[in-house]
């Protein structure tokens, strides 16, 4: 059984992460700081080390030259983004960004001790390798029995091991982040870095800096250099997820790195040779944006080598009940109910919704039920599906007949407006005069966040030469 310490001191972070881990049959220790570590343990006697960036005393980054024979992941949040990509020059093997996910953690863990055995198994000939392909393929990373999704992993199965630029399509919610982590670890730069960026949790004002790096002085606040993420995945890959949301001027530096391999940083005069493997992903029609003067065409063309697309949750019928299934498992082994099954009616219920986000929106609702629950039967009203939207397949012709009616209540009953609406009325009445990063800092959400509910809500971006 590996052994993981873990080094964090924000006490309901190192419960968290220490409950998921056991919960996925780790053996796990944690300490505060550093200094706790090294008091209380032997951290080079672990398997994994987990640890965050700003730490009381010595810096997580510490614990690489302190336990020189165990891997470290480092746990950072965005703002800290430059400083993990030092973490890893220094030797981290992996960082993970906050908020993570409970699969983005267990699946991080799994693919460092995958590539890294611990050296008491060493000597033993049956022990994993860090080649090891069975660990890596698609078919163990997600979960997809239906037709579409097999044609999904053949796809990733035959370009992975090649150095082809891939575009991911797919919903948000589908699963592109663990596409492109196993188009990665089938590759053979699996044991360099997967360096993962969502360009829409990025400030636009900081996103040059943060993928190419900056000189000292090449703008306010800039009082050191910096090493971009671009060049801290070299030799690896760099995964930029919703890259729909990638700025005008980031796009063509983007471009020069696919043509020329090469990246120049803000503010210097020299450019520097790198070799990544660029994986792309989004929700949008990159295309069309191509026409609407959104994102560059020559760009699209320079990622759009190998598209693969990931199927919506509604187009997967026959997934549905298996990853249900795999969720509630899980969920019920994290929460001390391990009997749970799902009644009937709940069944139906799960096959009949239209999944609007998709395979993320079903763990959540399998998560609630779950907490809900209270014998060992997990009843549709558990998974309160209705009050995600009113979602399921109901016939066309209805749809059409009661929209205008339903749109026209929420209006006459603005007095009383919802924090959907509040946010409708605001983004609309404001989206002519503010860039998406003001909006989002007026609402105190996240750009991320602000595209999701444009999504979920049906507002369009307004098209603009100034942003």
């Amino acid at each position: 059984m590996p052994r993981i310490l873990i080094v964090e001191d924000e006490d309901i972070i190192r419960s968290a992460v220490r409950k998921l881990l056991l919960h996925a049959g780790y053996e796990v220790a944690d300490a505060a700081s550093v200094e706790e570590a090294e008091q209380n343990h032997e951290p080079d006697q672990f398997d994994l080390i987990i640890s965050d960036l700003r730490l009381p005393g010595a810096a997580g980054t510490e614990l690489i030259n302190r336990a020189p024979n165990t891997p470290v992941l480092i746990m950072t949040s965005y703002a800290s983004l430059r400083s993990a990509v030092d973490s890893m020059k220094m030797g981290a093997v992996e960082y993970i960004a906050k908020p993570f996910d409970h699969d983005e953690m267990l699946a991080a863990v799994e693919n460092i001790l995958a590539r890294q055995p611990s050296a008491r198994n060493a000597g033993d000939d049956s022990a994993p390798t860090a080649e090891a392909p069975e660990s890596s393929d698609p078919a163990n990373i997600m979960f997809g029995q239906c037709e579409p999704m097999q044609r999904v992993f053949t796809l990733i199965r035959k370009v992975a091991p090649t150095e082809t630029t891939v575009l991911i399509q797919g919903e948000s919610g589908t699963g592109k982040e663990l596409a492109a982590r196993a188009l990665h670890l089938l590759s053979p730069r699996a044991a360099k870095p997967l360096i993962s960026v969502n360009c829409a949790a990025i400030p636009e004002s900081l996103i040059e800096s943060e993928l190419f790096g900056h000189e000292k002085g090449a703008f306010t606040g800039a009082v050191s250099a910096r090493t971009g993420l671009i060049e801290a995945a070299d030799g690896g890959s760099l995964f930029l997820d919703e890259i729909g949301e990638l700025p005008a001027e980031a796009q063509a530096r983007l471009l020069r790195v696919l043509q020329e391999s090469e990246i120049r940083k803000v503010g210097s005069t020299q450019s520097r040779t790198v070799n990544v493997r660029m994986i792309a992903a989004t929700h949008r029609n990159l295309k069309a944006m191509t026409r609407t003067g959104e994102f560059r065409e020559d760009l699209y063309y320079r990622l759009n080598v190998m598209q693969i697309r990931i199927p919506p949750l509604r187009e997967r019928q026959g997934d549905i009940l298996g990853l249900a299934r795999r969720f509630l498992k899980r969920q019920g082994e994290r929460m001390g109910k391990p009997d749970l099954n799902l009644s009937p009616e709940a069944m139906r219920a799960l096959e009949r919704h239209r999944w609007p986000g998709n395979v993320r929106e079903l763990e959540n609702a399998i998560e609630r039920a779950t907490i809900l629950c209270d014998g060992d039967v997990i009843t549709p009203s558990l998974l309160d599906l209705d009050s995600e939207g009113g979602d399921e397949h109901i016939p066309e012709t209805l749809v059409e007949g009661n929209n205008e009616q339903t749109r026209t209540r929420e209006v006459d009953s603005s007095n009383d407006l919802s924090l959907e609406d509040y946010f409708q009325h605001f983004v609309l009445e404001n989206q002519d005069r503010m860039s998406e990063t003001e909006l989002a800092q007026k609402l105190g959400i996240s750009r991320k966040s602000l595209w999701e509910r444009r999504q979920r809500l049906g507002i369009p971006r307004k098209k603009s030469s100034g942003n």
